[in-house]
């Protein structure tokens, strides 16, 4: 007995859905048995905030990308890295802005924020080359890794201020390592739903797969960090909002796009034009506005916020308006 397609959307639906609740849910144990178990053998919370928890929080798209470029669907591997980083800006800064404003420190940030868009323009330049190769994704890797040290040995002498992390609590060793077992394997099984579920509805409805990837699954993919800020933003905490959205579209394009590339050669002749026309020179925009606000303003207010939120779901509308026309 075969499947009509509503019956076979229906399940890629359900799919999706699975995978992002499993994607959510893995990082969260995969982050806090992580962080339990470095503190357990006494590294420093600035280790583990560099290093952990940074990779932690980009594990779900880190592992759809990959899995994707695998699976011959390179247009979700680099419309997920374009999707959650505009995602990061206009919808998660924006409702969060709504919460309560969101104050920046220019000093602490400028570099970060210089370091955001020189690695868009960078991404920008290999989708133009047409094949971002493993040798490419190699360098994107080993500048990140030098980019997180030199992060690092300021912080050591001072030069910039580290936030705490916060120790779980587990009953024991134990179950701190169950518990980062069961995450990676939900993270990994989320993504494989994720992926399988993206594939069969844009097959269905007609969509591209480059549309799935900077929408559904960019969004899906941004609701940890979406979830965090605005606790953050509801318990006065607004300082470390920005930082960790800098951080992670530095993060997303130079770790995920690297070692997706790394894997497998990502070609851009086998994803939506779209892709190189339009996406990620918004993606350098939005990057761009983002931190001309930050400079000329110092903060991001509710008329902004509201301003943020209307500019990503014009941005969705006209992604799906292109590419069904």
């Amino acid at each position: 007995m075969s499947l009509t397609e509503l019956e076979a959307l229906i399940l890629a639906l359900g799919a999706l859905g699975l995978g992002m609740i499993m994607l959510i849910r893995g990082g969260n144990w995969t982050i806090d048995a992580a962080v339990y178990i470095a503190r357990k053998f006494g590294v420093s919370p600035l280790v583990v905030g560099f290093t952990v928890v940074a990779f932690g929080t980009s594990l779900p798209e880190l592992i759809v990308s990959i899995n994707a470029n695998l699976s011959g669907l390179p247009g979700i591997a680099i419309g997920n890295v374009l999707g959650s980083n505009v995602a990061n800006i206009l919808l998660v800064l924006g409702a969060t802005a709504l919460v309560a404003p969101i104050v920046a420190n220019i000093v602490e940030l400028r570099r970060d924020l210089i370091v955001m868009i020189l690695a868009t323009l960078f991404l920008a330049g290999a989708m133009l080359h047409g094949m971002i190769t493993p040798m490419i994704g190699f360098g994107m890797i080993a500048f990140l890794a030098m980019l997180t040290l030199w992060q690092y040995k300021q912080a050591l002498k001072g030069d910039m201020e580290v936030e705490e992390v916060e120790n779980p609590e587990f009953k024991n060793f134990g179950s701190s390592l169950f518990f980062l077992i069961t995450g990676l394997c939900c993270i990994a099984l989320g993504a494989e739903f994720l992926v399988r579920g993206a594939k069969v509805s844009a097959e269905i409805i007609g969509v591209p797969d480059a549309v799935i990837g900077l929408s559904v699954i960019a969004i899906g993919t941004s609701l940890p960090e979406l979830s965090t800020c605005i606790i953050a933003a509801m318990r006065k905490q607004t300082g470390i909002i920005l930082g960790n959205i800098i951080g992670s579209n530095v993060f997303n394009i130079l770790m995920i796009i690297g070692v997706a590339a790394m894997v497998k050669s990502i070609n851009m002749q086998d994803t939506a034009a779209s892709l190189v026309e339009l996406d990620i020179w918004v993606t350098l925009g939005v990057s761009v506005l983002f931190t001309l606000i930050l400079f000329v303003y110092g903060k991001i207010g509710k008329k902004l916020g509201v301003a943020f939120l209307a500019g990503y779901f014009a941005y969705m509308i006209a992604i799906f308006m292109l590419n069904m026309a």
